[in-house]
């Protein structure tokens, strides 16, 4: 009877459901890299722990400096937006903003962001690591990849490194299932062709030098290559100088990223950015829209040596009787040659 008590006067805890109804998500970047620059625009839906981004085309965007720059970026498919390949560049030490005009006749503005030199990377290297508590292959053999620079003496620098790696792939598409030899079909690229792989918000990595001011930053980790093959993993690491409110930005996008989902983690609301409404300085907006020096160095993977086991990347089989399919040009696919690759 005392339990039946207890249990009577206990009510089972009810979350609501966190909703941010619909918003702008900006995404951009210029660097003192050569162009093009990009910026994504799209818009949330009801947010769910599993959110949805919609597309936002038809937008009018322009991108310009303190110096009197402009230029207006061309859609180059669907809520994707893009300087020409000689237009706009990022200098040091000028700041940029975008201004965007929506098909509903919205407009939003970023903050101006100054961009800063960033300083060389001195070194890249890998390490092989077996970790024998595995019995995937893919878990057991990695490749931890490491880099090295030097913090100017200057106060207040802040990093952000982001890598690429491509895959030349002879097989523009893949069938879904393997045959019974455990082959999966590809039909043929019409030109040379390679696959880009990158880590997008699960894997930020950012730094600041409040505790190594004008030091070496020695061993920062930048990721862990895969055994999916046996021969060379080619990437390219990028070392960006960021500013504070990207640094912040980030920093929170982070944090959200890394919530277990327990009852005091931030909502999505916690994380700001640098983009408001000026038609309806009330609307809330999401995204960033940032300047950053770059340092770019390239690195060659040897995964002939040391693995042990079975590579666990797909055996493919490719049709050589097939028409040939189009490489296409976009963020996970490109025909261009990346530029360190036969060095």
């Amino acid at each position: 009877m005392i339990l039946g008590l207890v249990s009577s006067c206990i009510s089972p805890y009810q979350p609501d459901t966190q909703s941010i109804g619909r918003a702008l998500v900006v995404e951009g970047l210029i660097t003192d890299q050569p162009g093009p620059y990009a910026v994504n625009l799209t818009q949330t839906a009801d947010y769910t722990y599993s959110g949805l981004n919609l597309l936002v085309s038809g937008a009018t965007v322009t991108l310009s400096d303190n110096a009197g720059n402009r230029e207006v970026l061309r859609e180059v498919s669907a809520g994707y937006y893009q300087t020409a390949a000689t237009g706009i560049r990022g200098t040091a030490g000028r700041s940029y903003k975008i201004a965007i005009r929506t098909s509903d006749g919205k407009q939003y503005e970023s903050s101006l962001e100054v961009l800063k030199t960033a300083p060389p990377i001195s070194q890249l290297r890998y390490e092989y690591q077996y970790n024998t508590a595995s019995f995937e292959n893919d878990k057991r053999n990695t490749w931890a990849v490491y880099l090295d620079t030097k913090d100017p003496e200057t106060t207040g620098d802040y990093y952000r490194w982001v890598w690429k790696n491509y895959e030349f792939t002879a097989a523009c598409l893949l069938s879904p299932n393997i045959n019974s030899e455990g082959y999966y079909l590809g039909l043929p690229c019409c030109t040379d062709c390679w696959d880009i792989n990158q880590c997008y918000s699960n894997c930020i990595n950012i730094s600041s030098d409040a505790a190594i001011n004008g030091k070496a930053i020695s061993r920062q980790y930048i990721m862990s290559v895969p055994f999916t093959s046996r021969g060379m993993y080619y990437m390219e690491v990028e070392q960006q100088s960021i500013s504070p409110g990207a640094y912040q930005f980030f920093n929170s996008v982070k944090k959200l990223v890394n919530n277990t989902g327990g009852l005091f983690d931030a909502a999505p609301a916690a994380v700001g950015g640098n983009i408001k409404c000026t038609s309806n300085p009330g609307e809330v907006v999401y995204g960033y829209f940032g300047a950053a020096g770059v340092s770019v160095m390239a690195l060659k993977v040897d995964r002939s040596k040391d693995a042990i086991g079975v590579p666990n990347g797909k055996n493919v089989l490719l049709d050589n009787l097939a028409p040939c399919l189009a490489c296409e040009n976009s963020i996970y696919r490109t025909p261009n040659k990346p530029r360190f690759w036969d060095q």
